[in-house]
Formats: structure tokens, sequence, C-alpha cells
């Protein structure tokens, strides 16, 4: 009694769990993506331990897989309850004989080997050991069902490498799911069991030998195609890897995402088409962004497309990276809506020096000319930058930098002070997510909420940032071809052939690349640059992102040809025409009550007295090497300056109007400009080294 008491105890196997554990229990290593349509996008593996795809249930095994493994691994196996004895009484007898032995294990063996990995530990080769697994698998038996025990054993074995499961091994052997598994993988599937990580010859070997074939020649090839690269998830179309890295943070998630197949799909196809043009030597990486105007569902998110990338796994619609002058929109509908400036408004395109506290700002145009006086439209339109700083002039830059972060830009997290001037000209850091969302609050008639990415993502309520009227005017001025003709030419990548608002901007260097733009129903982001921050070569705004967004608009308006929104209350139209026919004239906008039908730039007797150079805060150091009077300092006033006299510290330098040039000693100077009653109208002061 005593006896059998130890031999139960030796033998006692450990608790099996039920099958519906087992499944609910089951974690892939992988988390999908999809789009609003249901459609496989993306996919990203997220635990690294084993390589499992979802359980796959029996009736998704194709039949041939089914049959042929159980052939092989357990042909009996619908006929005994867990233990085959036959195939034990062939090991005893080929022992006996001096023969190889074969192995005995049935599947429900090895599933409880599986489920308790101590029984099929290695070393567990003792008549005890082999003991707890027959009677574990009787245990099996009692609760499960054949079919349960099949499914799990096909979903638990490993096959090749760290690939788990009949899932995993067909998309990463064959490219193929389990149903469309056909009888020469299934015979290679078999013959990899035994030994997963035998080599093309040794698995050919074996499958010939499981199909009791006399002509087996296919099988090398066979076996070294499936053993060669990696398949890994070769039905998976990866058309969104950047997202997914951001979004599929657990194993076995299943995101349903705002993304729509087709758009993500010729969002790539555009983006690639161009950096392939471009080639590696002048940009390598792009990103692109397409988002719904009305609900603020993303579309298209394009991170990058690899190609010639030296980052390729940086997400470059999520980088932060130099606006250049796409922000300029947003200061010029903040000046249009306080009364700064209407689009007719003059706007002088000169050279100005603004003193700073980190000494002496000159902002200069793309060009490096000066176009003189311009309208906001055309200043806006054609990007100039002298006119946008005079604007910040107006508007201040803590004003502007709370207007830009209320328009969605995060990264904006310092004061106005930390960006000065140079925000007119995009000075700040920036997403393309942010731009998009930024534009599309314009397109939207001022009104910004957050993008959303997933389906399930809660809608919030819009908030008004820019009125409705400044809105709409600073969407006119950029969709006007008209106004863009002096900077980008009559036939540029920005015009199409319907209704579309559009900015680009280059950032300091040739680093950064945008076209960002919108028509009524979608609002389209792109970005071409270089991840690891250095210089294009010979890109602009034009040649640059500016073709990516224009092929990406042409086909999401392939059908439905947008129109321009409607002009909100508020907005009167009037013809104008401007005198010294600075520009053409034509139909402009104002906000009501603002129009006017002539415009002039002031003329210089009309504006204030005051020194233009040099700058107050400017310093000046004498070189050695050169004589004295050839080291002179221009002094230039501009605006009445007529019976005004000029002094420098305490010396008279005679009429305001002579231009005067002088030589100052080392130290700090005071410049003033006085007018005839004896009052300091303007005054400077700089420093001589």
């Amino acid at each position: 009694m005593l006896a059998f008491i130890a031999i139960d105890y030796a033998t006692l196997p450990p608790p099996l769990p039920a099958y519906a554990h087992v499944r609910a229990v089951w974690h892939p290593s992988e988390a999908w993506l999809y789009d609003r349509n249901g459609a496989l996008i993306d996919s990203a593996r997220v635990d690294f331990t084993a390589r499992r795809l979802g359980w796959t249930p029996l009736d998704q095994i194709s039949p041939v897989t089914r049959s042929t493994i159980v052939g092989v691994e357990d042909k009996r196996f619908f006929a005994h309850g867990g233990v085959d004895w036959l195939a034990l009484a062939g090991v005893a007898r080929d022992k006996a004989q001096g023969a190889r032995a074969r192995g005995a294990s049935t599947l429900s063996m090895q599933v409880a080997g599986f489920l308790a990995p101590d029984l099929a530990a290695p070393g567990k080769r003792h008549v005890w050991d082999k003991l707890r697994q027959m009677r574990a698998a009787w245990s099996l038996e009692s609760g499960w069902s054949k079919d349960q025990i099949l499914e799990a054993y096909l979903n638990l074995a490993g096959f090749r490498g760290e690939a788990q499961g009949i899932g995993a091994a067909a998309l990463g052997l064959f490219g193929k799911t389990p149903d469309a598994l056909a009888r020469d993988d299934a015979l290679l599937l078999a013959a990899l069991l035994p030994d997963p990580q035998a080599d093309p010859a040794a698995v050919a070997r074996r499958a010939c030998a499981v199909s009791h074939e006399a002509d087996c020649a296919r099988f090398a090839g066979e076996a070294a195609s499936m053993l060669g690269p990696a398949r890994s998830l070769a039905l998976d179309p990866g058309l969104a890897p950047h997202l997914s890295d951001r979004l599929l943070t657990k194993p076995g998630l299943k995101i349903t995402t705002t993304l729509d197949r087709r758009i993500q799909t010729l969002a790539i196809v555009a983006l690639k088409r161009q950096l392939q043009g471009l080639g590696g030597a002048r940009a390598r990486d792009g990103a692109a962004i397409v988002v719904d105007n009305a609900s603020g569902d993303v579309l298209a998110y394009v991170g990058g497309i690899g190609g010639a990338s030296t980052a390729a796994s940086v997400d470059g619609a999520n980088a932060y990276r130099q606006a250049g002058s796409t922000l300029k929109p947003f200061l010029y509908a903040q000046a249009i809506e306080r009364g700064y400036l209407t689009p007719a408004s003059i706007l002088d395109d000169s050279p100005v020096q603004l003193d700073t506290a980190s000494g002496l700002y000159v902002p200069q145009n793309y060009d490096r000319g000066f176009k003189g006086p311009v309208s906001a439209r055309t200043a806006l339109a054609g990007s100039l930058n002298v006119p946008a700083v005079r604007t910040l002039l107006l508007v201040g830059v803590d004003p502007f930098r709370d207007r830009l972060w209320d328009s969605g830009y995060r990264g904006l997290v310092e004061d106005g002070a930390y960006y000065g001037y140079s925000l007119a000209l995009g000075s700040a850091e920036v997403t393309l997510l942010e731009q998009a969302n930024a534009y599309r609050s314009l397109a939207q008639g001022g009104r910004w909420s957050p993008l959303r990415l997933t389906l399930d993502a809660p809608r919030e309520a819009a908030r008004a940032v820019t009125t409705p009227q400044a809105a709409w005017l600073v969407a006119d001025m950029m969709a006007d071809p008209n106004a863009r003709v002096a900077t980008f030419g009559l036939d540029s990548a920005l015009r199409l052939p319907f209704w579309a608002a559009v900015k680009t901007g280059t950032s300091k260097a040739m680093r950064d690349n945008w076209c960002i733009g919108f028509t009524q129903k979608y609002t389209v982001a792109v970005w071409v640059g270089n991840l690891e921050g250095d210089s294009m070569r010979a890109v602009s705004g034009a040649s640059g992102a500016a073709p990516v967004w224009r092929d990406i608009m042409l086909a999401l308006n392939a059908t439905e040809r947008g129109s321009p929104p409607p002009r909100p209350a508020g907005v009167e139209a009037k013809t104008i025409s401007f005198s010294g026919a600075i520009e053409q004239p034509r139909t402009e906008y104002f906000l009501t009550g603002t129009g006017q039908a002539r415009i002039a730039f002031a003329p210089p007797e009309s504006r204030r007295p005051r020194i233009t150079n040099p700058v107050s805060g400017s310093v000046y150091a004498i070189d050695p090497d050169i004589p004295p009077d050839r080291q002179r300092l221009s002094v230039d006033v501009s605006g009445a300056a007529t019976a005004h006299r000029l002094w420098l510290d305490k010396t008279d330098l005679g009429a305001a109007d002579s231009a005067p040039q002088i030589i100052a000693a080392p130290g700090l100077h005071r410049l003033r400009l006085i007018d005839v009653a004896g009052h300091v109208v303007d005054q400077v002061l700089f420093t001589v080294r």
C-alpha cells in the first residue's frame, strides 16, 4: 500500500488549465493597426519573448495541414485516450532489438508539456517522468475534446526559431494564412517539428520520407525557399509603421484608426516619387498628413518612406522642426483681426535693422532682394520676410506667440522674448501634425479642435481662435495665384485647377521644407528635409514639398473639385486701385467698414522723422589697418526731417537731410535728431571700439 502511494505521488502530474483558460490568456506578440474601413494597414511586434500571432481556430487551418501533421506526429490520435500503447510497444521492441527507438509522445502528451513545461524539461527521460507525462495526457483528455487538443497543439508548437504556432509559421515561412497552406507546405511544417532548427537539406529529406513519394526532387528547393529570407508578416502591407510604433504599445491590441487605406497609399506614392526624384544627395526624408476638415480625422499619416533615409525609424510627422514661413498666415490673420492691416494695406519691403537684447536683427528675404512697397496680400502670398517682421512689430511678439499656442503649436513653451522678431519668420519648432491642424482651423473659419487618430477617440467641441472674417481673408490671400506670381511665377506647383489655399516655408540653412494648404474638404501638410538636421541641396519650398502637396491634392479632388468657401458676414468687396501703380487694380476684400477704393503708400514727408542708421545698440570696431578717414559712419534719416538737425554727443553735425558721414572716437555715443523747437525727436546709442 505504501509503495502504491509512493508511486502515485512520484508520478503525480501538475494541474493543467482548462481549454477556455488557455484561450483566454493567450497573448500574441503582435498588435495590429486597421484603417477606418477595417482593412489591415500595419502591425508591430510588441512582445519579443516569442513570435506569436492571434490564436488560430481549428476551422481556420487547412484540412490538409491538420491531417498531415496528425499523420506524422500521432497517427492514432483520434483513437487513443492520451497514450498510444501500440507506439509504446514499438519503442520497447526497438530497444530490445538494439534499433533506434522512435518517439512515442502523443499530441496530448506534448500539449500537456506545453501547458506544464516541467513535464518536458531537458533530462526528463526517466520512467517516472514518462509516467507523469502519460498521467497528464489522461487528465487532459478527460477535460478537453480531441479538436481542442489538436487546436492547442497547432497554436503552441514551435516551428522555426522563435515562431510559435501555425499562424506565425504560415506567415513567416510561406507568406500565407493557415487556411491557405497546401499539402507540400504541410509536409515541410511536419518535417520541421522534430527539429525546428534543421537545415534545408535535412528538412527536405524528412519531408520526402513522410510524404511516401518516389519523386522528392521538389522538396530541396521548397525547403530552401521556406527557410530563406524571412517572410515575416508578408501579408502585412506596412503602410503606417511610424503610427503603429506610436499607437501599438501592448501585445494583442487591435486599433482601428481614422486613416483611409486608399488615401494613405496615394500619399506614400506621392512622397516616394518626389524623394526618388530629388535623390538622397539633395533630400533624404519626408512626411505627409491628410486631414478631413469637418471631422478632424487624420486620413493619411506618413512619417517617412525609408528609401535613402539615414534615420528611417524617426517619425517625421511628429518630429519638431523649424517652421520657416509657415507661421505667417496666423500673424497676418491676427493683424487683420485687430484692424492693424487689410489685405490691401501697403507694407514696406525694404531693409530694416532691429535692436534686440542679443544684438541687431536684420531680416532678409529668401532671394536677398527687396520689392519696395507691396500690399499685405502680395507680402503673404509671396512669403516676403521683411513685411512679416514689420507686421509683427504691429501685433507684438507675445500676442503672436499666444495666438500660435492657441492654434495648437504646443512646442512654443517659452515667452515671446525668447523667440524675438524672428518668430515672424518661423524660428519656433513645430510638428507636421500641429501644422496640419492649425491650417485646418483656418479652413474651419478660425475654429480649432484636436485631431483624431483613432475612431474611438472622443470628439471635442471646437473653440474659436481666429475670427471667421480674418480666417477667410487670409485663406483668400493664400489662394490667390496672382499675388504669388512675383515670388513663385505663373505656373508653380502651388497652382491647382481648383480653389486651394497654400503656404510654403523653408527653415534656416535649408534644413526643412514645408508645404501646407487646404481645400474646402481637406488639409494636406507635407515636410521634406533631412531628419538628421543637415541642409538640403538645391531644394526650395516650390521644388521640395510643394510637388508632393500638389499630387496629393489632385488625387483627393480627382472626382469632386473643391469650391471656394463662402464669404462670411462682415466681409465686404471693393474695387481698388493703387497710386503710383504699385500693384494692378483689382477687387479686394475688407472687414466691413474698413474698405478703401484708393490705396497709397505714405510719402516720406508724412512720416515721423527718425534715425535709420546707425541702429540703437550697434557696436562698431575700428580696424587699425585701415586709415581713419576711410572708416566713416553714414548717418541716415527718414521722414520729414527738413529743418531738423543732428547732434553727436555735444557736436552739431548739421542739417538732418545732409546725410553726414562721421568719424567717432572709441566709446559710447549718443546721436540725436532735434527739431526747430529744440525738442529731441529721436535718438540712438551706439558704441565704437
